[in-house]
């Protein structure tokens, strides 16, 4: 099939990949203009441009779609079927329209349940026990399309960057199936009960509040994990935590209460194991005590 591939972070790059080794003819690739990052807020290219342009695949990188000159260019590439996963943009009726089978999204949750824009950490704050992938068609509705394909996994203790990537390779998977199977797939209508929405992460969220139970403390850390990440101040400086252990001691919220630098919260413990200041390479909690005195009995 001719293919507009449209991604941006690194979650879309294994489906990239497993469309160009399945024989598909990838036209270009879209994904969002290189953003300012790092101290030097120098542009960084996504993942989804460094990997297509290694791939020799035509790369485009429009603000908006909006506008009937990128639209024209879209409609010009005379696709069978455009894919999108974790593009960024809204896709518009002229572009939704343009390729002969429309277009098909790899969505990482199972519809319609987390809709929106950050499925994987809205899951995992929420304690599900189960996610997936949804490969859907799209439509004008934000993830309300028609089903074509899931396939699930179990969440367990895993943090948010281990199940991106599990779900990436889901992903993978399923989209190159689908697109052998298009024509002959059932497309369900997504059901009108169990709809919920995952709203972007505000970076207020990611600051822990030790009077939560520890329990939710350790969706929180992992929902965060590795990025943005899931923090507390000790000595006026930002410390989060990559990694954690959901234990049974207690004590008053926010204080440490034993030499593993192990909080206490509004019900059980946090024990951090990984842990990253500012600036600083992602350390051992023992790491970070050498540098900071943090005796029991201190208030976070």
């Amino acid at each position: 099939m001719r293919i507009a591939f449209m991604g941006t972070p690194g979650f879309a790059v294994p489906a990239l990949d497993a469309l160009v080794t399945a024989g598909h003819d990838l036209a270009a690739a879209y994904c969002q203009p290189p953003r300012p990052a790092g101290r030097g807020k120098a542009l960084r290219p996504s993942p989804v441009q460094l990997r297509a342009e290694a791939l020799g695949i035509p790369v485009h990188m429009p603000v908006s779609l909006r506008d009937p000159e990128p639209q024209a260019e879209f409609a010009a590439l005379a696709l069978d079927v455009a894919v999108v996963a974790a593009y960024g943009l809204i896709l518009p009726p002229a572009i939704l329209a343009s390729p002969i089978q429309g277009c098909l999204n790899i969505h990482a949750s199972l519809l319609p349940r987390w809709r929106g824009a950050a499925p994987i950490q809205r899951a995992i704050l929420a304690g599900d026990e189960v996610t997936g992938v949804t490969i859907m068609r799209m439509e004008a509705g934000l993830d309300t399309g028609p089903m074509l394909l899931t396939a699930e996994t179990a969440i367990d203790n895993k943090a948010a960057g281990a199940l991106t990537d599990e779900l990436a390779r889901l992903g993978a998977e399923a989209i190159v199936f689908a697109l052998s199977r298009l024509g002959a797939l059932d497309e369900i209508a997504q059901p009108e009960t169990g709809i919920t929405y995952a709203a972007k992460i505000d970076k207020a969220e990611t600051r822990l509040d030790f009077t939560l139970p520890a329990e939710q403390l350790g969706r929180v850390i992992r929902a965060f994990s590795p990025v943005p990440g899931a923090f507390f101040e000790l000595a006026g400086e930002r410390i989060r935590i990559l990694s954690a252990s959901v234990v049974g001691d207690s004590g008053s919220p926010g204080v440490v209460i034993d030499d593993e630098l192990t909080i206490a919260c509004g019900t059980g413990g946090i024990r951090p194991h990984q842990v990253q200041r500012a600036g600083k390479s992602i350390m051992t909690a023992t790491d970070l005590l050498r540098g900071f005195k943090v005796p029991a009995g201190t208030q976070l």
